[in-house]
């Protein structure tokens, strides 16, 4: 049996619509999805001890489901980059941190598959980072950090679907979860 851990970002939880549909794709692979939520206020996220906050709050639960779950993350959990590069799991990072070289140093790290996913005016994101980092990226030309593009609200629910398509993709060409077991 496969697991999807889904780590939320600081504004939203684990079922905001990014953080929902791309725990869905993982869910209809047939995982168990385990949505954390924040146990407490969390510190300063752009300064490094963030980091292990961050980790001191999704360790246990990985440790909890065991194996070598999938990470889904937005944002401020993509400073559980560090728990995935340690442990080689999968992951897909929404809206990465990466103007934080904390979260770029453990991106780099990493020997497992990561879909890095954000947007053009997102003051956090950087695509050619991005690239560097990854194969699998998904850019949206104008979106911000909540993935939102300018003009009528359809044109954001648009890119959401773009978001689910490229978490399918991206499980696909990674074999996830192992069709093997």
């Amino acid at each position: 049996m496969a697991d999807a851990v889904v780590i939320p970002g600081g504004k939203f939880g684990p079922g905001a619509p990014l953080l929902m549909y791309a725990g869905d794709v993982a869910e209809q692979r047939g995982a168990t999805v385990h949505r954390h939520s924040w146990s407490q206020e969390f510190p300063e996220f752009d300064q490094p001890g963030i980091q292990s906050w961050v980790s001191g709050e999704i360790a246990p639960l990985v440790d909890t489901v065991g194996g070598r779950p999938l990470l889904i993350g937005k944002s401020l959990g993509t400073n559980a980059a560090v728990i995935a590069a340690e442990r080689s799991l999968p992951a897909v990072w929404l809206t990465p941190l990466l103007t934080m070289p904390w979260v770029v140093a453990a991106l780099d790290r990493a020997t497992a598959p990561i879909l890095l996913v954000g947007g053009t005016a997102d003051t956090f994101w950087d695509g050619d980072i991005a690239r560097r980092l990854s194969p699998h990226v998904l850019e949206v030309e104008g979106a911000d950090h909540g993935m939102y593009v300018p003009g009528p609200l359809t044109e954001s629910i648009a890119v959401l679907g773009r978001v689910v398509v490229a978490v399918e993709e991206f499980l696909d060409a990674v074999d996830w979860p192992d069709r093997a077991r």
